[in-house]
């Protein structure tokens, strides 16, 4: 490791070696890794290592990143939805510098940008959705709207789909559909139920067979590999919890706020949830920022009345800063209607992608719907280099080849995207609301090179091998 810079400081007799943030930007690449790997996670360096994302990027602007060398790149990750208007948007963050003058996090005070944005919310929310309690990530939304349900239902099971991702906190995990993530932190909460996503029949057995406090459940399942459910699937999913007496929760913290060509993608249905979860876009990438919103009949059984009205309460949730931007994020949206552009720009990517997908055997699937776009990879058959590699090849397709292929795209071509976490073979594209054509077309263009033959399938796995 390369010698830090470091100034000493101290205080009461102690000395102690800071970086600072002047200190911090000045890292070399290098000085990062080394810092990153030591402090704050070892095997996450070195798989960011291992498929190129280890770069040090030092400027931003909308879809474009750029490295300490210059070289330019395409964010079509877009932080995994919650860019986008892309990086560091002038709009939002002006509206963040006008709340500056006011207190950030003063609990003893009914918040100004905090009511607002909630009157916002209750706006462009489907149907009677009201009362909002904010926070200030997805899984934090999330855990909030557990809490809601079972207070207003007073007992009762969740049931949740497989392939589901609704957060990494226990309860959260608890309505998970992925056991990697699940197992190693046993026993999660009781009173579960897990079904297969999108089928209906199997949502009414549970319904019928379990008093159920509510299903949860994302309109299409993002980090289960963009799964699009079945046309009507919501639907019958609103109709089925409205007979047997349960509530019904979408997790819309990666599909809400136009990602799916509707502000909302339960929109697509004309569905209006008990309670929705909402996060990412919210904070227009620029504030961190969730937000629980249920009907006043739901909040009103959980919460209402003097006695019960702090019985969930957050002490960073709905800063001024963060409503702020959330406020700005959602008149940008309506204002500029990226919700449609979302969907046009969609409809354009997978054309191009299914185009890719007739010619070249390696695409699976091509599925997702606005700018929320998932490319899946096909498992290999076996064969020679599987055989000569003692089953080698075929384990990391099966598990990484989305994340080589990834690799390949920020090597080669600048591009920046990554694979699902519940379905590694599948690689995502997310790019920000305002991305264009000419951005799409070169991705597609990227995308055919790499598939085109010089990084074939098996190639692609041997490389990974030998790094």
């Amino acid at each position: 490791m390369q010698e830090l810079n470091i100034r000493p400081s101290g205080t009461e007799g102690r000395t102690y070696s800071l970086l600072g943030v002047d200190g911090a930007l000045s890292l070399t690449q290098s000085q990062n890794s080394d810092l990153f790997a030591k402090y704050v996670n070892p095997g996450l360096k070195t798989l960011l290592s291992l498929v190129g994302f280890d770069r040090a990027f030092t400027r931003a602007q909308g879809i474009e990143i750029y490295d300490e060398e210059g070289k330019r790149y395409y964010d079509f990750l877009g932080g995994y939805g919650s860019l986008p208007f892309g990086h560091a948007p002038k709009d939002i963050l002006e509206a963040v510098d006008k709340a500056n003058v006011r207190p950030n996090l003063l609990q003893a005070q009914i918040p100004a940008l905090q009511s607002a944005l909630a009157h916002d919310l209750a706006e462009i929310t489907p149907g009677d959705l009201e009362i909002t309690f904010f926070s200030n990530s997805g899984t934090e939304a999330v855990e909030a709207a557990l809490k809601l349900a079972r207070g207003a239902q007073g007992d009762g099971v969740f049931v949740h789909c497989e392939g589901a991702f609704h957060g990494k906190t226990l309860g959260s995990l608890s309505v998970g559909g992925r056991e990697k993530y699940k197992k190693p932190f046993m026993p999660l909460l009781s009173g579960t139920v897990q079904i297969p996503f999108g089928d209906a029949d199997a949502l009414e057995q549970a319904l019928k067979s379990n008093k159920v406090a509510a299903f949860i459940v994302e309109p299409i399942q993002g980090e289960g590999g963009v799964m699009v459910p079945p046309e009507g699937y919501l639907k019958k999913a609103r109709e089925l919890t409205s007979r047997y007496g349960a509530l019904l929760i979408l997790d819309e913290v990666q599909t809400g706020f136009g990602r799916t060509g509707k502000m909302f993608a339960c929109e697509h249905e004309d569905v209006v949830p008990d309670i929705i979860c909402l996060a990412k876009a919210l904070g227009g990438g620029v504030m961190p920022i969730g937000a629980t919103v249920a009907t006043r009949k739901v909040w009103e059984k959980a919460y209402g009345g003097l006695s019960r009205a702090i019985l969930h309460t957050s002490t960073f949730g709905g800063g001024a800063r963060a409503c702020a931007a959330g406020l700005a994020s959602i008149q940008k949206l309506v204002n500029e209607n990226l919700p449609a552009h979302a969907a046009e720009m969609g409809e354009y990517f997978m054309a191009g992608l299914r185009t890719l997908q007739s010619r070249f055997k390696t695409i699976e699937e091509v599925r997702g719907k606005g700018l929320l776009i998932g490319l899946e990879f096909k498992k290999p058959v076996g064969g020679i280099l599987d055989v000569l590699t003692a089953g080698a090849i075929n384990k990391v397709s099966e598990e990484y080849f989305a994340a080589l292929v990834a690799g390949e795209l920020v090597k080669k071509h600048g591009i920046i995207t990554a694979y699902t976490l519940n379905n590694p073979n599948v690689m995502r594209l997310e790019p920000p609301l305002t991305v264009q054509k000419e951005h799409i077309d070169y991705v597609l263009n990227a995308l055919e090179h790499i598939l085109a033959g010089n990084r074939g399938f098996f190639s692609l796995a041997v490389s990974a091998l030998r790094r």
